[in-house]
């Protein structure tokens, strides 16, 4: 299995378009710091790719992976890409605007996402009508069973149920659901490696613990370092946990939960207020001396 990592921000990126914090003034003035919204990109056969949250930074992600750049040459198709699907860990527009990016895709485009989220992209997006005049676009629900991604495929893909927490736009729609927000589980049947990736944790479940434990990379919400850093950074009046993710650091931290994890684990989903944008901050001592890591923009990971 060989995975790209096309980005390590939450919403907004770093910098923050709007935004003149600390965080965001430091990746202005030093670009080696700034990151795109958090995305994977995953082979799930030779020629064939599928990028795990669709953001709207997708074009600049693409143009980065060399597996999913169209191939030139005399012979060939000029618009045959090897990015066929799309899989979603929600429905935040954060990692769903870029699926409107791919409606020049030639031969049409997978989604891949629990039912609320489908329901909440296709119908309430309105992304299925939209899409339907330029390309087509086929739609799979993605259970706690999984599903084998393709049929030359040995990655199987499952979700990990997490949070309720649906997007503003999806108000009403539906029941309250764990199925809102799901980690996923890549499980590779021919080497038995599984990555889980979760960028948005509310709660750390019995499931989720289950399926850390057996993943051999775990890449995981790091939106923000401590419990009260929104509150602290003055642009809410809730905690990290109030507003659906698990800080790195403190009681309740996730932090050395994975310190006690056998597999590799990284974080990402930073926030523009997290000190661990900036690669000279001591935090970054901490993770290392908890045996943690931050992941970067455009790292490979095979395994």
């Amino acid at each position: 299995m060989l995975l790209q990592v096309l980005g390590t921000a939450a919403g907004g990126g770093l910098p923050q378009w709007n935004c003149a914090c600390p965080g965001c003034a430091g990746a202005r003035a030093h670009p080696e710091r700034r990151r795109l919204h958090a995305s994977l990109a995953l082979r799930a056969s030779p020629g064939r790719w599928y990028v795990i949250n669709a953001t709207p930074d997708i074009g600049e992600q693409i143009e980065a992976c060399p597996g999913l750049l169209p191939e030139a040459g005399q012979d060939a198709d000029t618009r045959l890409s090897p990015l066929v699907g799309v899989v979603l860990t929600d429905a935040e527009l954060d990692h769903t605007l870029g699926i409107a990016r791919l409606r020049e895709a030639r031969d049409g485009v997978e989604v891949l996402a629990t039912a609320p989220v489908l329901g909440a992209v296709r119908d309430r997006l309105g992304l299925g009508a939209v899409l339907g005049p330029y390309t087509s676009t086929r739609w799979h629900e993605l259970t706690g069973a999984g599903r084998q991604l393709n049929e030359q495929s040995a990655v199987r893909v499952a979700a990990v149920r997490v949070s309720a927490k649906r997007p503003r736009y999806a108000e009403g729609l539906g029941p309250d659901d764990a199925a809102w927000s799901v980690a996923l589980r890549l499980h590779d049947t021919g080497t038995g490696r599984t990555v889980l990736y979760a960028p948005a944790l509310a709660a750390w479940t019995d499931a989720f613990e289950e399926a850390a434990r057996e993943a051999d990379v775990v890449l995981v919400d790091g939106t923000f370092w401590d419990e009260e850093e929104p509150r602290r950074a003055g642009f809410s009046d809730r905690t990290a946990t109030g507003m659906g993710h698990l800080p790195v650091a403190g009681p309740g931290g996730t932090a050395h939960r994975l310190a006690g994890l056998p597999g590799r684990c990284l974080y990402t989903h930073l926030n523009n207020t997290n000190p661990l944008g900036d690669p000279s901050a001591e935090q970054h001592k901490q993770l290392a001396d908890w045996g943690l890591e931050v992941a970067q923009d455009r790292m490979v990971i095979e395994l």
